[in-house]
C-alpha cells in the first residue's frame, strides 16, 4: 500500500522533518511486524534525506554547503526557468530513502530524522510512503 501526504514549503531551501508523517502514513497502511518504508519525492528541484534531527544548525549548516556547490544563479546556467542550482540539489540528495521497520516501528538512529529537501520553492509538494511487508 503507498500513502501520500501533501505539504507546503515556505522557503526556497528549507529541511522539514517528515518523520512524524511517515511514522502516521505507516500506522494509516496499517504496517506492522518487520519491513521496510521507501519514502519517495515525485519532484526534480525536491529530494529526501535521513540526517540529525537534533541540532538545527546541522540543516543550516547543510543548506549552505549545498548552495556553495551549486550557487542559485551560476553564469553559465542554460535552464530557461532559472532553478539548475536546485536540480542539481534534487539529484545529490536524491529522491528517496528506504528505512527499515522493525515490529511495525522506523528503525532510527538516535539523532536521526526524515527530511523532505526543498530546493525551489515555496511550494505544495507530496510525499509517499510505500510499506513493504517482510514475507518470511
Amino acid at each position: 500500500m503507498i500513502r501520500t501526504f501533501t505539504m507546503q514549503t515556505s522557503r526556497r531551501d528549507e529541511m522539514i522533518d517528515i518523520t512524524d508523517r511517515v511514522r502516521e502514513a505507516l500506522r494509516e497502511i496499517g504496517a506492522h511486524g518487520d519491513g521496510a518504508a521507501i519514502v519517495y519525492c515525485p519532484h526534480t528541484t525536491a529530494g529526501i534525506a535521513v540526517q540529525e534531527n537534533a541540532d538545527p544548525d546541522v540543516k543550516r549548516d547543510a543548506l549552505m554547503r549545498l548552495d556553495e556547490l551549486f550557487p542559485w544563479r551560476h553564469p553559465k546556467d542554460r535552464h530557461a526557468e532559472g532553478n539548475t542550482a536546485a536540480h542539481m540539489k534534487a539529484m545529490l540528495t536524491g529522491t528517496s530513502q528506504t528505512v527499515l521497520v522493525q515490529e511495525g516501528r522506523l528503525i532510527l538512529g538516535t539523532w536521526q530524522g526524515i527530511y523532505f529537501c526543498e530546493f525551489d520553492g515555496p511550494r505544495t509538494r507530496k510525499c509517499h510512503v510505500k510499506w513493504l511487508a517482510d514475507r518470511s
